[in-house]
């Protein structure tokens, strides 16, 4: 069976991963489990080197390349010691020429296929999927990079501190040496980059709580939304009055950094996007839902009531907040009242807000 991995990640060097991750090794240790330490990158910080009393370490391998010699972790010697769990630091790690693998994601890959749980460190620009973003606040090219897979399988730990506090750290020396430390406050350990790494980092281990959250739900049959992340979801009928609506539903999803989706029902859903294509209202709110960022969901009413199939698509997507118009006026209170999707999501919801927008509700 192929071992877990479990990743500290944080915003920044120097957030506290490597000790925590150290931490949570003694941990294991003291409730009898076999863990070894593959690989700690200490950079001399003597907090760092503390955590390592009371641990086994398996010495690093030496690695000879133009004239220098160069530590890279000893993969054979942690197989053959065979633990049932192994640290080993800076997954991102690119391995210097003439090392097993070329990365060290790929010794860790290795590792866990032998069955042997790992425990690693990253920080959040050097994962695929958000590297590009973490590239555009950083200002610079990111090349060392954990592939979205390996990150899918693992279990992320955040490592959290403020960029106040990191900055302090800095500025105490407990990071670089002081003349290093200057040099790096005034390129990346800007408080403008701390902050929008930390808040890339956040939304990383969020969708993470969501995936497994999600997963539990599934097996064990949880109703109703699950997850860290908000989603909201728009019911659109009218196009007079879709652009409104959206519109509304739009300013909530950036307020809460939630997915924005676009709920319209039909007697039958179109089989291609031809037919999407070719229904005038379907075209209009693929448009609108492009324009705000969001995507349209075409669901299929048949003999179902219409809050049936709006619960029934809040559930499939993991609505957290529901937004539809005002009745249209003139209709007869009592009759609309019964059949009302409004009065059918008010009696099944559960833990999933419903908001109603007015014929003149300019907010």
């Amino acid at each position: 069976m192929r071992g877990t991995l479990k990743i500290f990640i944080g915003a920044a060097p120097g957030v506290g991963k490597t000790v925590a991750m150290l931490r949570y090794a003694v941990q294991l240790q003291q409730q009898g489990i076999d863990v070894v330490v593959g690989y700690v990158e200490t950079h001399g910080r003597s907090s760092t080197a503390t955590e390592l009393q009371g641990l086994e370490l398996i010495p690093p391998l030496a690695v000879s390349w133009q004239g220098r010699v160069f530590e890279e972790v000893d993969v054979v010697a942690i197989l053959e010691r065979r633990p049932e769990v192994v640290a080993i630091d800076e997954l991102a790690h690119a391995n210097v020429p003439g090392s097993r693998h070329p990365k060290r994601f790929m010794d860790v890959a290795e590792i866990l296929d032998a069955g042997i749980d790992v425990l690693s460190t990253v920080n959040v620009q050097h994962l695929e999927g958000v590297h590009r973003e973490a590239e555009a606040i950083i200002g610079r090219p990111i090349r060392e990079l954990v592939p979205q897979a390996l990150v899918n399988e693992a279990h992320l730990e955040m490592v959290d501190i403020t960029p106040e506090a990191l900055l302090r750290r800095l500025r105490a020396g407990d990071l670089y040496p002081p003349g290093q430390s200057q040099v790096a406050e005034e390129n990346f350990f800007r408080y403008q980059t701390l902050a929008a790494l930390r808040e890339l980092a956040l939304r990383v281990v969020a969708r993470d709580v969501d995936v497994h959250l999600q997963r539990l739900a599934e097996r064990r049959s949880i109703p109703g939304p699950v997850g860290a992340r908000e989603n909201v979801l728009v019911c659109c009928d009218y196009l007079g009055r879709a652009e409104r609506l959206v519109a509304a539903g739009a300013r909530m999803a950036l307020r809460m950094k939630a997915d924005l989706i676009i709920l319209t029902v039909v007697a039958e859903s179109p089989n291609s996007a031809s037919e999407t294509a070719a229904n005038p209202k379907l075209k209009a709110l693929e448009e609108l839902a492009r324009r705000y960022q969001g995507r349209l969901v075409v669901a299929s009413k048949g003999t179902r009531r219409l809050g049936e199939v709006i619960w029934a698509a809040a559930l499939e997507h993991n609505v957290t907040q529901v937004v539809m118009g005002q009745p249209k006026p003139g209709r007869r209170w009592r009759p609309w009242w019964h059949e009302s999707p409004t009065n059918y999501l008010l009696r099944h919801m559960r833990d999933v807000d419903l908001r109603i927008v007015g014929w003149r509700d300019r907010s």
